[in-house]
């Protein structure tokens, strides 16, 4: 089966998605990038389930992080990928992964080099699953969450999702 018949495949819709944005300063009047991802959900037909702005305290990513599994089947946060002090997205995520997708953080890095040159070495975007449930983050950046969003993640994931549940469902369409 080509790579474009298995995403055929995806015949569902639409995915649910949470929204984390991991921010000290934000809120939800300035938080432009948390915005644009939600717009682009909604433009690709996906169905929000829950948005919430974060502190940057491991403690507080990681509880909303694992509340969020099992309620959705993707959750896509921004901020907090960096590597300033505050930083620590990626170490709690990375904590939690137990399926890396490594090819995300390799792509974007490499997409985003392409419009900001080595800059975009600073960027620990990652993405992985936890508990079945699709993690996604990026920069908190308004040019990398287009990017991200735009490039990677919505023409994807339908068939992200399809291929983490389609044993289940196989296995429902066998029992009917």
């Amino acid at each position: 089966m080509s790579h474009e018949e298995h995403k055929l495949r995806a015949r569902f819709l639409p995915v649910r998605c949470a929204i984390l944005t991991i921010s000290d300063t934000r809120n939800e009047t300035t938080d432009r990038s948390g915005g644009i991802i939600r717009a682009r959900l909604q433009r690709a037909g996906h169905e929000l389930v829950t948005y919430r702005i974060v502190p940057d305290e491991p403690l507080i990513i990681r509880a909303a992080m694992k509340e969020l599994s099992g309620k959705v089947e993707a959750v896509l946060s921004n901020g907090g990928t960096g590597i300033s002090k505050r930083d620590s997205t990626y170490e709690v995520l990375s904590e939690l992964i137990q399926k890396p997708l490594p090819g995300y953080g390799e792509l974007f890095r490499m997409l985003s080099y392409e419009e900001i040159g080595a800059s975009a070495m600073l960027s620990r975007a990652l993405a992985g699953v936890y508990d079945d449930t699709l993690y996604f983050a990026m920069p908190g950046s308004t040019n990398a969450v287009k990017l991200a969003m735009d490039k990677l993640i919505l023409p994807e994931l339908k068939h992200l999702v399809w291929e983490l549940i389609r044993q289940a469902r196989i296995e429902e369409e066998d029992a009917e």
